[in-house]
């Protein structure tokens, strides 16, 4: 035989294929490759077996059309054959014998015959080969997938391949011989793998090969129904008990072979479990028959070929039934007759290996792709089976030879969702974080911008309404107490709305910061030194590590940390505990004040940062001091947030300012301002 012609026995419609894995599960020869969450099956390791198309749900595996092909012969000018299989029985449920040969011969072949006839051959051979006294193992080589299984994945059993033809081709060369090697044949029956067979065969022997629903196919396109055929007769020779051979241990009844359970000389088995575990002992020398029948499929009756949903039993009985009637009817002498005549026919066949086994990983190797699927001890291999393969290590096995993906893993799949699902969820909530802070400081520049102009505008006029208020205070002759009392109060509010004024252009003012190397702790040593607090509240402060230094404007964070804890001072009137703390990396500092006071309510949190916004009785706060703080620290490229607890039944009420500031300070609206304070750091750095 010459090198094994490959063509694209089953291909997969992507669109429809839905990474269900169901045919990587189901085709014993793993020629299922999964590139891109596509199942893609891969020509040179594909046996034809059909598994995958009877199993995918979604109709994503399409078999090899064979129709054109067929077509072309008949429109010819060469007579055409159709050899039909011996399970046509289970096939057409509607149609008599008579009505299918009818049926052929309308859509224009010139002779139909039984490949039944062409298995009495080959059932004759295989006795005779058994009947040999030698102790050679073989395989039988009835079914096409089975020899493609040998050949590619077990070729060191390619000479255990009984060198016989299969039915198919045996009734091809009786064809052959009784009307000439110019008659085109095309074999029908329910194998997909018998496509390559015949076109492996070729131009000897056959010419194509279309399954029973390519048949169907055919006669829906030419409109001809059951009724519409006119019952006919096959051409002889007739078939005889060959016609058993599509049931499961057919050949061994054909042959008048006997299966002895004592002897263990012939084992028949079937289907995709069955004959997988069936070769592999074989090879492994566990069993040791004289001829191992083995099957693809539970019989060819059960073939991916056949165009109905007819179960296992029922399918038999019909072929049965039939096989029955023809043997009660037929001449059995003239049959044996017809055998004889065809003693000499050359039925011999050799076959080739088509080695396509690939390399196993190493054990590290193997250890290494089982880590990447989260898979490092024997506990953490489930073997649930959902990626296709029975065990977690076939499956990462597989994933070395390059036919599969770690993303076929369910296991690992839910576990990287998981990690998903977490890092979105921080990323929604930092969105949300940085949304906030974006529409505070777009409130707060739009006030700024505001509480300039008013600013400006007013601070004129009450200059001089205070000028001319302490005028008048300071004018002796004004004895009338009550009026100097009401000018004092005057002056008074005058400077209050002053000091106001002036908060609305220290906020609204564009400052720069002049950046130095500051020590920390030494910073809010003397912060707190600036600071009154009352004696009833104890003060921590707090560091992480050892010395702490940071590029950081002193001035303006002075003047943020003295308004935090003159706050926090505030927030605690009968005395409490007042934690400073700093800390940091490499790349950012944080400074927080927490106080034990009562807490700010939830629903005032959000407004905390926003200009004239205070909680404090009226005449002892502006609201100013956080939002022009919040601004100094945005000024640094930074952040302030706040935590706070109102409610004693949640724990321990307090709030807590955080300041994230760069550590090694800013770019934009940095100015180059040289260190000053004679305490300082001498690597003080400006920018």
């Amino acid at each position: 035989m010459s090198e094994p012609l490959k063509i694209p026995l089953v291909t997969t419609i992507k669109e429809r294929c839905r990474l269900c894995y169901t045919c990587v599960r189901e085709c014993p020869a793993k020629a299922i490759r999964v590139v891109g969450g596509q199942a893609d099956v891969m020509v040179e390791r594909c046996i034809g077996c059909g598994n995958c198309v009877q199993v995918c749900g979604q109709h994503a595996k399409k078999v090899f059309d064979s129709i054109p092909q067929a077509e072309a012969l008949l429109a010819g000018d060469t007579r055409v054959a159709a050899i039909l299989a011996p399970s046509f029985p289970a096939a057409f449920l509607d149609w008599d014998y008579t009505q299918v040969v009818g049926l052929l011969r309308r859509l224009g072949f010139d002779y139909v015959f039984e490949v039944a006839f062409g298995a009495d051959l080959v059932a004759a051979r295989y006795r005779n080969l058994l009947e040999q006294e030698d102790d050679h193992r073989y395989i039988a080589t009835s079914c096409p997938a089975i020899v493609a299984y040998i050949q590619r994945y077990y070729p060191e059993l390619v000479s255990s391949l009984a060198p016989i033809v299969s039915p198919m081709t045996a009734t091809a060369r009786v064809v052959h011989r009784e009307h000439g090697g110019d008659v085109k044949i095309v074999f029908i029956g329910p194998c997909i793998a018998k496509k390559e067979e015949s076109a492996e065969a070729v131009p000897d022997d056959l010419d194509a090969a279309l399954t029973f629903e390519e048949l169907q196919q055919m006669a829906d396109a030419h409109n001809i129904e059951p009724k519409d055929s006119t019952p006919s007769e096959f051409d002889p020779p007739r078939g005889g008990l060959g016609a058993l051979f599509p049931i499961s241990r057919g050949l061994i009844q054909s042959a008048r072979l006997q299966e002895d359970l004592t002897r263990d000389d012939i084992i028949s088995t079937d289907g995709r479990l069955g004959f997988v575990e069936a070769v592999k002992e074989f090879d492994a020398g566990h069993c040791k028959p004289r001829l191992l029948e083995v099957l693809a499929c539970q019989g060819c009756i059960m073939g991916p070929g056949i165009p109905n949903g007819e179960p296992l039993f029922r399918r038999r009985h019909r072929v049965s039934k039939y096989v029955r009637s023809r043997i009660d009817a037929m001449d059995l002498v003239a049959w044996q007759r017809e055998v004889e005549r065809f003693d000499d026919l050359d039925l011999s066949q050799s076959y080739v290996v088509d080695d396509q086994r690939l390399p196993d990983p190493t054990d590290a190797q193997l250890e290494a792709i089982l880590a990447q699927l989260g898979k490092r001890s024997i506990e953490d291999e489930l073997n649930c089976g959902a990626c296709g393969y029975e065990t977690c290590r076939e499956h990462a096995i597989a994933i070395y030879k390059g036919l599969a993906e770690n993303e076929m893993c369910l296991p690992f799949m839910i576990e990287k969702l998981r990690e998903t699902v977490e890092s979105l969820a921080q990323s929604k909530e930092k969105l949300a974080q940085t949304q906030e802070a974006l529409m505070h400081t777009e409130k707060l520049a739009s006030m700024g911008q505001l509480a300039a102009g008013i600013a400006h505008e007013l601070n004129n006029p009450l200059g001089v309404i205070l000028m001319y208020a302490h005028l008048l205070l300071e004018d002796h002759t004004i004895a009338d107490k009550e009026m100097r009392d009401d000018l004092t109060m005057l002056t008074q509010q005058a400077d209050r709305c002053k000091n106001i004024v002036a908060g609305l252009l220290h906020f609204a003012r564009q400052h720069k910061t002049a950046l130095i190397l500051v020590d920390m702790r030494r910073f809010i040593e003397d912060t707190l030194k600036l600071t009154t607090i009352s004696a009833n509240i104890n003060v921590e402060i707090r560091h992480e590590g050892g010395p702490f230094y940071a590029k950081i404007d002193r001035e303006q964070l002075t003047q943020v940390l003295t308004n935090l804890i003159t706050n926090a001072v505030h927030a605690m009137p009968n005395g409490g505990n007042l934690t400073v703390g700093y800390g940091g990396d490499d790349h950012e500092v944080r400074l927080y004040v927490k106080d034990s006071g009562a807490g700010i309510p939830k629903e005032h949190l959000k407004r905390v940062f926003e200009p004239f916004f205070t909680t404090k009785d009226i005449g002892r706060g502006t609201g100013m001091g956080l939002a022009v703080s919040y601004g100094i620290v945005k000024m640094h490229r930074g952040n302030m947030t706040v935590e706070s607890n109102a409610d004693p039944a949640q724990g321990p009420t307090g709030t807590t300012f955080t300041v994230v500031l760069p550590r090694k300070g800013t770019k934009l609206g940095d100015t180059e301002e040289p260190e000053t304070d004679p305490e300082k750091a001498p690597q003080a750095e400006t920018k």
